[in-house]
């Protein structure tokens, strides 16, 4: 159980790392800004120049690395104990059944 949690938790950074330099990778090419006027033209009424749905707020930094930290949090937690569930079910199995015994010996 501690080995699984400490590498969800190594995972769980990793994730936070990539998402970062990926949105500050994608802002930077003005991905976000593109894909916000796309949907803001799409959603406008014609002849209007109000009244578009404000796609600029779903591609804000607070909201995509909260929800980075909500998915990764739950993952570190389903991680871990589908770690301990996994691991108790095959040692259960290895007691049951015997194992698996390997024998290496040198070449001569």
């Amino acid at each position: 159980m501690k080995f699984s949690f400490v590498m969800s938790l190594v995972c769980f950074v990793i994730l936070l790392v990539a998402v970062v330099v990926l949105y500050v990778i994608l802002s930077g090419l003005g991905v976000f800004d593109a894909i916000s006027d796309t949907i803001n033209s799409l959603t406008k009424e014609q002849g209007e120049t109000t009244g578009s749905v404000d796609a600029g707020s779903w591609f804000s930094f607070i909201r995509v690395f909260g929800y980075t930290v909500l998915v990764g949090a739950l993952n570190v937690l389903l991680i871990t104990a589908l770690s301990t569930v996994g691991s108790v079910i095959y040692n259960l199995a290895a007691d049951l059944v015997g194992g698996v015994e390997v024998t290496l010996k040198e070449a001569e």
